[in-house]
């Protein structure tokens, strides 16, 4: 099962955004800062504090990744992590820290659970700050750490499990079929690790362009980690599935040149069209048997519905991408966007001279199994030779009845996008600053947006060099006062990007609402139809709001009557149809 390679001239470039977007010419400044946003604001910025405030570029004290339990947002560090208490949006407060050093700092939580990416050499099994120097050494530590956090504000360190190539991410992944367990999908990028250090290590050539068959080499697969809720201390690798191998050669290394050439398309000496060794990031959709890898040089699709033995279904190859960095499924798993981290986020890939289609996303539509390409989309406007900017974290945001993206582009802010028509995405929300200052005109400080999140009712973000800062959506004419409602109204226990599970949306007057609005907004819904259904709404939700529910009962039926039942119609006649049953 080959990839399927795109061709490099399948899209043409875009233009970027009019040179009067607020966004370009913004002043550098670490604090305070310029900024410009569009259809949401900004509500507060929390400053990094020791022992998490190195200077920028630092990569030793680097945010990273976000998870979410209740009422905290857990912040990833190279230094270890940070507990913020988000009760409040516009007003979020630390509540604890946890110096753990060794990067890169992805965090998972899982009920009382909080899982740990280390990667680096420095890292050591106690948390210590002194590191582990030599080749060897007996105290490092490069895997998954799992801390109970039942108390929060006193994690406890209860497992760590050690990784040929410690762990650059990983990923949560539940049975449906299984309570008992939970298991971790790890993908490690780094060198692998000497047997003398961990048994069972195995290097390997991943530039050959032989078919690597024989031994049992590090790369060229993923660990999976059986963690048994009940005794966390017991977590352990299980398999270690090659899920790159030629089903007809057998060779591991069997999504290697699957791409004419060797460098990037820009010429970049620095960006070569990587070989497939590993997967930078997994995101697992479990209710969905699901999950789709990105890969270094491929995106792939993933039957995880034996979490133990994932299969893969399909790969794709772009000659446009450097490095398939992370991925998003839809609610209803049928488009798949993958990001590109062209220059691996330290680098300006934002600039005027830098094609649309070089650091951006790709997005697929899911068609009986396999992926099939749609469209790219990259944040519109240049950033400068001063800004790392590229394509990173992102996650959905649950608008009903519409795929919207918020994501991450370091220090070019976030951007929000639909992408409900995956041939054709729209940004429809952006904030963000000017660059940090730089001690030359070409310098770049390493800042920006790691990861921005929807988390019940706000986005938050990851800022690697500023902070934890948090949003409201602004309504505007491509997001109604009834959609931030609708999504608002979506609440889960916890979040974790890599870990989807489905959106549900309960019947309620501002579900019905963002139908009703999507149909307007698409001219589906006009005319005499629209004052009809206008009038009947407005005056359910008023009798509704009084208690007298079979008459708001009735005005919903006269409602439903005058609607057709497809397209934005019939998507507003089901909601509708919902909610007279829930009343």
């Amino acid at each position: 099962m080959g990839a399927a390679v795109l061709a490099a001239a399948l899209v043409p470039a875009a233009a970027y955004a009019a040179d009067d977007d607020p966004r370009i010419g913004l002043a550098p400044g670490y604090f305070p800062w310029s900024e410009a946003s569009s259809n949401i604001e900004l509500l507060d910025n929390t400053p990094r504090v020791a022992p998490f405030d190195g200077a920028p570029g630092n990569f030793g004290f680097v945010n990273s990744d976000l998870a979410f339990t209740g009422d905290h947002a857990i912040m990833g560090s190279f230094n270890g992590f940070q507990v913020y208490d988000v009760s409040d949006p516009s007003d979020p407060t630390l509540s604890g820290s946890y110096v753990c050093p060794g990067g890169q700092g992805d965090v998972s939580v899982y009920g009382d659970l909080l899982f740990f990416s280390v990667e680096e050499t420095r890292g050591r099994i106690d948390c210590g700050t002194q590191g582990a120097p030599g080749s060897v050494n007996p105290e490092r530590f490069r895997g998954v750490r799992i801390f109970d956090i039942s108390d929060i504000t006193a994690p406890v360190q209860v497992a760590a499990v050690q990784t040929c190539r410690g762990s650059h991410t990983h990923t949560l992944v539940s049975d449906p079929d299984d309570d008992a367990n939970l298991y971790v999908y790890n993908s490690g990028t780094a060198g692998v690790r000497p047997a003398a250090e961990l048994a069972g290590c195995e290097s390997a050539n991943t530039n050959t362009t032989a078919p690597v068959t024989t031994g049992n080499p590090t790369p060229w697969r993923i660990d999976v980690i059986k963690v048994p809720l009940a005794s966390p201390q017991d977590a352990a690798i299980v398999s270690q599935p090659r899920i790159f191998t030629d089903p007809v050669t057998g060779a591991y290394n069997g999504l290697l040149n699957t791409l004419p050439g060797t460098r990037h398309p820009s010429g970049s000496n620095y960006s070569p069209l990587p070989n497939t060794n590993t997967c930078h990031d997994i995101t697992a959709y479990p209710a969905l048997g699901l999950a789709a890898g990105a890969c270094q040089g491929n995106g792939i699709l993933l039957d995880i519905s034996d979490p133990v033995n994932p299969v893969r279904l399909d790969a794709v190859a772009d000659p446009n991408f450097s490095y398939w960095h992370s991925a998003t499924l839809n609610n209803d798993g049928t488009k798949v966007i993958f990001t590109d981290e062209w220059g691996g986020g330290t680098s300006a890939r934002c600039r005027e001279t830098d094609r649309p289609e070089w650091g951006a996303d790709a997005i697929f539509d899911v068609v009986d199994g396999k992926m099939e390409f749609r469209s790219y989309y990259k944040l519109p406007v240049p950033q400068t030779v001063q800004e790392n900017c590229v394509a990173h974290n992102a996650s959905l945001v649950p608008v009903p009845g519409r795929d919207i993206l918020v994501q991450a582009w370091y220090q070019g802010g976030l951007s929000m996008i639909d992408f409900s028509d995956s041939a054709n995405p729209v940004e429809i929300a952006s904030y963000d600053r000017g660059p940090v200052n730089t001690p030359s005109a070409t310098g770049v400080n390493l800042a920006g947006y790691w990861s921005t999140y929807w988390y019940n009712g706000n986005v938050f973000g990851s800022e690697i060099a500023r902070g934890f800062d948090s949003f409201g959506l602004l309504p505007s004419d491509v997001m109604s006062e009834n959609e931030i409602a609708a999504a608002s109204e979506v609440r889960v226990a916890e979040f974790n990007a890599q870990h989807q599970t489905p959106l549900t949306w309960a019947p309620s007057f501002n579900v019905a609402g963002s139908y009703y609005d999507q149909a307007v907004r698409s001219g589906e819904l006009a005319g005499a139809t629209l004052a009809k259904v206008s009038k009947h709404l407005d005056k359910a939700e008023t009798l509704a709001d009084k208690g007298e529910k079979a008459s708001a009962k009735d005005q919903l039926a006269n409602a439903i009557r005058v609607l057709g039942t497809s397209g934005d119609q019939g998507e507003l006649r089901e909601a509708l149809v919902a909610l007279r049953a829930s009343l």
